[in-house]
C-alpha cells in the first residue's frame, strides 16, 4: 500500500536554509515557515522488543488539536497552535511563538500494528506507541547440550 505525500517545495531549500544559518542570521525560509520549524522539526524514535516509541514536542497543542495516522509504515503527526491570545491596549514589539499547522511524517522500522497504536500527551511531549507484529518481535532460542 502506498501513501500519497503532499509535495512542499521548501523542503529542497531547508538544507540549503541550514547551512546558511549556521553561517549567518536569519533565513531563506520565508518567517512564517521559519516559525514552525521548532514544533515540527523536534522528534525522538526508538524501539523496544514489543513497541516502536515516537516522541514529538508539541508545546501549546491540545490533545484534540493533534491528529496521529499510520499508513504502511509511515506515521504522520499533524496538528495546529492555534493563537487565542490577542493584545488589549497595546502591540507587539517580538512575536516568535509558533502558531498555525504543522506536520510531520517519519518512516517506522519493521512491521507494526497500527490498529493497536497509542497516543498521548503530557507537558508538551506527544508519545506515540506503535505495538510490533508477532513476527518482528525478537524471538529466544535456549540452546541445549547433548
Amino acid at each position: 500500500m502506498s501513501s500519497l505525500m503532499r509535495w512542499d517545495p521548501f523542503t529542497a531549500v531547508e538544507p540549503l536554509s541550514d547551512a546558511m544559518d549556521r553561517l549567518f542570521p536569519g533565513s531563506l525560509l520565508p518567517a512564517w515557515r521559519r516559525g514552525l520549524s521548532g514544533v515540527d522539526a523536534a522528534l525522538d524514535m526508538y524501539e523496544t522488543d514489543e513497541a516502536v516509541v515516537v516522541k514529538a514536542s508539541v508545546p501549546g497543542v491540545k490533545p484534540e488539536d493533534v491528529e496521529v495516522s499510520v499508513v504502511g509504515d509511515t506515521l504522520t503527526i499533524r496538528g495546529e497552535i492555534k493563537a487565542d491570545e490577542k493584545v488589549e491596549n497595546g502591540q507587539y514589539l517580538c512575536r516568535e511563538l509558533a502558531r498555525g499547522r504543522f506536520a510531520r511524517s517519519v518512516s517506522l522500522p519493521g512491521l507494526v500494528q497500527a490498529d493497536k497504536a497509542k497516543a498521548e500527551i503530557e507537558n508538551g511531549i506527544l508519545t506515540i506507541q506503535v505495538p510490533k507484529v508477532e513476527e518482528a518481535k525478537p524471538k529466544v532460542i535456549k540452546v541445549k547440550s547433548r
